[in-house]
């Protein structure tokens, strides 16, 4: 497959351009948000309220030109409101699928652990195979089709903490922060009179979408480079302050990331560094501590580098 790198590199250009002129001073966030969009992966965003996160997800969302969904997640949620339900047609005497908002190319899933674990679950299938089985039958989704979702970490009361079947299948987990003071002040003088979100559109089509993706499935992945990869995912699994270590599902999404850093820094091939840059938001929330381990008490971040720095970095 012939690579057009400049061409790659204007339009996920075009997409960051787009999304930071309402999201404010987290271009590293931003960056992570579109490689992991690149790559064919589903986002978390996990953070306290009122810094961004919905506004990040419909930023990025309304950045391309695809259908998109959102489902606020509440605890009286069904999972027919998610996947869609099969209606009797009096009239004839026939049954009719109406399919539910997963069938988009974008779907904001907002405070997704204050549904219960039956609804949160009816998105596992969905998220993994891009298809969703209702009463026996079979039904695909759009493509290209990922899922945004966010999550409060601090309010307990009322919510269901996503199952590590579920956390699995999210490719990265992303904290957003406070902005800084500079951009804290743009916010208000940008925001006092309108919701800059409401003038956003799409900048690229959901078939220039496709091929970007395409292109990352395509860059170069050295055998080197791979090996390193495998080593670093088993090395996760050998620790012994790691009660579980990440799956080879995680190895797949640390790989399909890592190729999506490269497009993003204008390559056709994935260094070791890209690797080393994309292991926290790719492993971080798949590794379980051991408690009482020294790691038990340090951060994700923390945690993540002491794997990576202990494996060698190919030449």
């Amino acid at each position: 497959m012939n690579i057009d790198l400049e061409k790659s590199s204007g339009l996920i250009k075009k997409i960051k351009d787009n999304v930071t002129k309402v999201f404010l001073g987290k271009d590293d966030v931003t960056e992570k948000v579109i490689k992991a969009m690149l790559s064919g992966g589903h986002i978390l965003l996990e953070d306290i309220p009122g810094v961004g996160k919905t506004l990040l997800a419909k930023a990025v969302a309304r950045s391309v030109s695809g259908e998109y969904r959102r489902i606020q997640f509440t605890a009286d949620l069904l999972p027919t409101d998610v996947t869609g339900v099969t209606v009797y047609q009096q009239k004839d005497g026939s049954f009719v699928f109406r399919p539910g908002p997963v069938f988009c190319n974008v779907l904001l899933a907002d405070e997704i652990n204050r549904a219960t674990p039956r609804t949160q679950s009816s998105l596992l299938e969905a998220m993994e195979e891009l298809q969703v089985t209702v009463e026996g039958q079979l039904h695909k989704l759009n493509e290209p089709f990922f899922v945004i979702a966010t999550q409060n970490p601090i309010e307990l009361e009322g919510t269901y903490p996503l199952p590590f079947s579920q956390m699995d299948r999210f490719m990265v987990r992303l904290k957003i922060g406070y902005p800084d003071f500079t951009n804290e002040k743009r916010i208000l003088a940008e925001q006092r009179v309108l919701d800059p979100i409401d003038t956003l559109t799409s900048v690229i089509e959901i078939e220039e979408l496709l091929k970007l993706q395409d292109t990352v499935r395509n860059l170069k992945v050295s055998d080197p480079v791979s090996e390193y990869i495998v080593k670093i995912a088993r090395r996760s699994r050998d620790i012994e302050s790691a009660e579980y270590g990440v799956s080879p599902r995680c190895c797949l999404d640390l790989m399909r990331y890592s190729q999506a850093a490269a497009l993003c820094a204008g390559r056709d091939f994935v260094t070791p560094d890209d690797v080393k840059s994309s292991a926290e938001a790719v492993m971080g929330h798949r590794i379980i501590v051991r408690k009482g381990s020294r790691l038990a008490t340090s951060s994700e971040t923390e945690a993540v580098d002491s794997i990576v720095e202990s494996v060698e970095v190919p030449l």
